[in-house]
Formats: structure tokens, C-alpha cells, sequence
């Protein structure tokens, strides 16, 4: 069985339009080749067609101290082919996003130790909910207007959600895409399974492996980088 790497980080104030730059490889970051496709939905009509105006309007428009978006990173099976992986990468997004505004991107990457194919997928989704009511891209990210909604921006999803309550929502979005995974495999013949809880969780008294980064593994030697991976497989 192995483990599910669901990673969520919160975006700060004028971060939103370089974050997906990145993960699209647009601009500057074009030169990396691990890109496969990118996607997205939801999107309010001023950025339709290129949802890259949502997210300046957000690093424009939104409170200074208030989060712009949710970044997701979801580690995909490395066993299914291009087109099951974009297919997965879809219903991945869409089941985070529900009804907000989601743009993703698909990376297809070889791990720095083994060499082998890591497909992960990046999920970046804007807090504001839609209600159907059309709005400037000033006025979406304004102080949503509980009285008159018309009149204020969008409401944001994560306002007002105590700590535990948040603590919960994120279990079940791991659980929710460790069971999209699971599906996935088992319509395509695979006996793989993952599993979203930790090894706490599942019982497992070891200690999680240290993560070294590409700098550190970079200047390990052949057998320093053999040892390790021996050791990440359990092996002696």
C-alpha cells in the first residue's frame, strides 16, 4: 500500500499570477519540460478564455491580508499511461474545486534518486464562491455583502471556519482524492492501492523519511543515493 502526497498550501497577497506562471511553465519557467497539459473552470467571464486575468485581478483586488488561493499538489500513479493521467488530473481538480474557480496542471517529472517517472498534478483553486451574480473583476474580490450580495464581491469559502472544522475539511479532501486515485486503478487493472492517512494513522511506528530536496541529492554519491533508496524500500 502506499502512502498519499496531498500537499495544500495558502497564497498570500500578490502571489497568485507568478504561482501559476510556474506551474503552467509560462514565461521565464517555460525552459522546464515536464509540463503534460493544463486545464481549468469555473471561470467568471472576464477571464473565460485566459484564466490568467482571474488571478492578477486577485493579486490586484483582494485585502492585503487576505489568502487568494488554495494550491493543491497531488502525487499520481505512476503506473497509468498519459491519457488515464490527464483524465485523473481532470476529476481531481473538479472534485477540490466544486463550483470555484480551478486552473491545474499536469507535470510528468523523474524523481531525483531513482530516476523514475513522477506524475503529480497541481491544483490552484480562488477561494471566492460564484452565486451567479456578474461581477467586475474589482468588485468580485471585494467585502462580500450579506444584505445585498449585488453590491459586494463574491463570498469567500474558508470566512469564518473555526480551526478543527478546516482540520476536517482537509482530511476529507485526502480521503476524497486517495479514493479518485483507488478508482482509477482499479478501472484500469492495477492491484495498487493508496491510502490518505498518516503511519500514525495506519500504525506504522517509523519515522516518515526526511525530505533531502535536489540540492542535497544532487551531491550524494552513487552509493550514498543506492543506501537510501534501500532504505526507503524497507530493504537491508
Amino acid at each position: 500500500m502506499e502512502s498519499l502526497h496531498f500537499g495544500i498550501t495558502s497564497g498570500k497577497h500578490g502571489t497568485a499570477a507568478n504561482h501559476l506562471a510556474y506551474i503552467t511553465r509560462d514565461g521565464h519557467y517555460a525552459a522546464r519540460n515536464d509540463l503534460v497539459t493544463t486545464g481549468h473552470g469555473n471561470m467568471p467571464s472576464f477571464a473565460a478564455d485566459n484564466p490568467m486575468l482571474l488571478w492578477k485581478a486577485a493579486d490586484q483586488h483582494e485585502r492585503r491580508n487576505g489568502s487568494i488561493f488554495r494550491s493543491y499538489t497531488i502525487s499520481l500513479p505512476n503506473v497509468l499511461t498519459v491519457e488515464q493521467l490527464i483524465d485523473l488530473a481532470w476529476r481531481q481538480a473538479r472534485q477540490l474545486a466544486g463550483i470555484k474557480p480551478f486552473q491545474f496542471a499536469l507535470h510528468l517529472s523523474r524523481t531525483s534518486l531513482q530516476g523514475e517517472l513522477n506524475p503529480h498534478v497541481h491544483i490552484v483553486i480562488c477561494d471566492r464562491l460564484p452565486d451567479g451574480i456578474e461581477r467586475s473583476p474589482e468588485q468580485m474580490f471585494k467585502r462580500y455583502n450579506p444584505a445585498h450580495p449585488e453590491k459586494g464581491g463574491c463570498r469567500k469559502d474558508s470566512g469564518g471556519k473555526a480551526p478543527q472544522a478546516l482540520h476536517g475539511h482537509m482530511t476529507a479532501q485526502r480521503k476524497a482524492a486517495a479514493d479518485e486515485i483507488n478508482a482509477a486503478l482499479a478501472k484500469h487493472g492495477h492491484a495498487l492501492h493508496v491510502d490518505h492517512r498518516s503511519l500514525r494513522e495506519r500504525g506504522i511506528t517509523r519515522a516518515p523519511e526526511k525530505y533531502l530536496g535536489p540540492a542535497r541529492i544532487r551531491k550524494m554519491t552513487t552509493e550514498e543515493r543506492a543506501a537510501y533508496v534501500k532504505k526507503q524500500r524497507g530493504e537491508h
